[in-house]
């Protein structure tokens, strides 16, 4: 068994995007120590791997065997491996996968006290009436719209009722999007679906409201947060400064865009004449809608620099994203 001198940063879902972008950003920092895990499968995530330093990829189903022995070589583990597919509707598959993997890899880094960085969701938020709120003391209160969502919600409460949560960071992605999603198939952002539409001229379909009361159509909101943004805002959790912090975070900007806004924004990235037609919500899509999102974040402001919290607008993150990777077929 290969032993390895450097202290190792483990980052599950590596091919992913968010996990790919970890990568990407370490490697920039200078850090090649790196185990990547992934299941690759026979789809092409692989390429996001493309051009990256670490020292291997396993698949998440030896980790647990490499890790046998190897309580020295880990000195972080970033946690951002799971099924992300909110319309998934095998609730024993997201439970062994999303909840009781976490679990278990976290009992790992804990009884030896390494960095565990995990990734909760916005989902566990549900329809947003109760807000949007990392406040650990109102994880009880949340209620997921969807199986995913509660497949995160309960690693969340898991890591409460261990008591744990100050010793662990659980981040609530929002609508993250940009580079590297282009294996995501019917969970890929808007931005990636659209912007060859755009490109061409042709109208882009946003859904009607389902609440008319208080959304016109398009105007449903969504905390759309870059994916390099979300990148770094994960990783200076690694940084030695803040190595004492634990808790729950929001990942997202504290800003709102609606749908019409990231349409316009994909049409101005391509240069073409806002084209928008609205279509009825299909029924089972309607029932576990979130008509808005936003994330507080004044716990991140609290611990972070007003430069740390630094992040691209919609309009600079969709005109980055389209020209510079999906025009180009390119990753980041």
């Amino acid at each position: 068994m290969k032993k390895y001198q450097k202290p190792l940063t483990i980052v599950t879902g590596a091919a992913g995007m968010i996990g790919s972008g970890v990568v990407r950003y370490l490697n920039d920092l200078g850090n090649q120590d790196l185990l990547l895990v992934d299941d690759l499968k026979n789809g092409e995530k692989w390429k996001n791997l493309i051009g990256k330093q670490f020292v291997d990829v396993i698949s998440r189903h030896s980790l647990f065997e490499w890790l046998q022995g190897r309580e020295d070589e880990v000195d972080a583990i970033i946690h951002v491996g799971a099924c992300s597919d909110t319309m998934e509707t095998n609730a024993d598959y997201l439970l062994e996968n999303n909840f009781r993997y976490t679990c278990r890899l976290a009992e790992w880094a804990l009884r030896l006290n390494k960095r565990f960085i995990y990734a909760s969701s916005a989902a566990t938020y549900g329809d947003g009436l109760n807000g949007f709120s990392d406040d650990e003391s109102l994880l009880e209160s949340l209620k997921p719209l969807n199986m995913y969502g509660f497949s995160k919600h309960l690693v969340d409460l898991w890591m409460k009722r261990e008591n744990v949560l100050d010793r662990v960071v659980a981040l609530k992605y929002f609508n993250v999007f940009g580079p590297n999603e282009y294996h995501k198939g019917r969970m890929s952002s808007f931005m990636l679906k659209m912007a060859h539409r755009a490109h061409l001229g042709e109208s882009i379909s946003l859904f009607k409201s389902n609440d008319t009361k208080h959304f016109a159509d398009g105007e449903q909101c969504r905390d759309f947060i870059y994916v390099k943004d979300a990148v770094r805002m994960t990783c200076l959790f690694l940084q030695l400064q803040y190595r004492n912090i634990g808790g729950v975070f929001n990942i997202g900007r504290g800003k709102i865009a609606t749908w019409n806004q990231v349409a316009k924004s994909l049409f101005d990235a391509a240069d073409k004449p806002c084209k928008i037609v609205y279509v009825d919500m299909p029924e089972h899509l309607s029932l576990q809608y979130q008509n808005y999102t936003c994330a507080e974040t004044c716990k991140l402001h609290k611990i972070f620099s007003s430069e740390e919290m630094q992040t691209m607008s919609i309009e600079s993150a969709v005109q980055e994203y389209v020209s510079q990777y999906i025009l180009r077929n390119a990753r980041w």
